[in-house]
């Protein structure tokens, strides 16, 4: 097996383990959640609002910003989210424990002598 089918086949297990369909049932709960879905498009446009006045220099106005603090404060009030962000941070873990080994394997391919083909 070469490395792309190793690569590929990581990739097939990550989408099957539990932590990868929680994140997918919660982003669908999320999209499907009227209210959470609007206050994070609102919060979206907000925020590129605020990052383009900050590429021109420019300070976000303390209105901008309570406006996006008053809609944060909205969304992770709401359960679907809170299991959202749950969700991805669960998610998160896995594929930093997932470097890490990657890393390993590194280190020690790195230092082994033996040279394996396949």
């Amino acid at each position: 097996m070469n490395l792309e089918e190793k690569a590929r086949e990581l990739g097939r297990m990550l989408g099957q383990s539990d932590q990868y369909k929680a994140v997918k049932r919660a982003s669908e709960a999320l999209h499907q959640d009227r209210e959470a879905s609007s206050i994070l498009q609102q919060m979206e446009k907000l925020q590129t609002q605020a990052q383009q006045m900050m590429e021109r220099g420019e300070r976000p106005t303390p209105e901008l910003e309570q406006q996006l603090d008053t809609l944060l404060q909205k969304v992770q009030v709401n359960r679907i989210y809170q299991d959202m962000v749950v969700s991805q941070e669960n998610f998160d873990k896995i594929m930093l424990r997932v470097n890490q080994w990657i890393l390993e394997g590194i280190r020690k391919g790195a230092t082994s002598s033996i040279i394996t083909l396949g």
